[in-house]
């Protein structure tokens, strides 16, 4: 029974570990907030959803890798706004499926071989620009990126 128990433990403490890491390299969440990182990695990315503790509901999302497939198109600008000392613009997004959702995404330049492309979404005006300047708050590490 002893080894069982060993066994399930280090199963369950390795996971751990693993959820810790997976979350390093997704960029650091503004101070004093109830968010925390879901994330996905895959081959050449990592996908960050931002999601608070309070009601599970997604605050915005990055995805962190070499290439991004957002292209700013002028006519869509928006907002113009700071990450992480970056200069950027906010772009009105769409979702196919539902008409009534506001979208913004923007595109960090983080180096010579890395992006990060932000996307939030709300269903009102008023939680759009909540969960942009959350957004806003984001500081990427130097893992994350993989440095240059």
């Amino acid at each position: 029974m002893k080894p069982m128990i060993l066994l399930l433990a280090g199963l369950l403490w390795s996971g751990h570990a693993l959820a810790q890491s997976a979350t390093e390299n997704c960029p650091e969440l503004p101070p004093g907030t109830d968010l925390g990182w879901d994330v996905v990695n895959g081959p050449d990315f990592v996908f960050c959803k931002a999601i608070r503790a309070s009601d599970g509901s997604q605050a915005f999302a990055v995805m962190l890798g070499g290439q991004s497939a957002f292209r700013p198109t002028r006519e869509l600008r928006e907002e113009s706004a700071e990450i992480d000392g970056h200069d950027v613009r906010w772009y009105r997004g769409e979702v196919a499926t539902r008409q009534n959702v506001l979208v913004r995404e923007t595109r960090v330049e983080l180096g010579r071989r890395n992006t990060a492309h932000i996307v939030v979404r709300a269903d009102s005006e008023d939680l759009l620009a909540q969960n942009r300047r959350l957004a806003e708050g984001l500081r990427f590490r130097a893992i994350a990126v993989g440095g240059d």
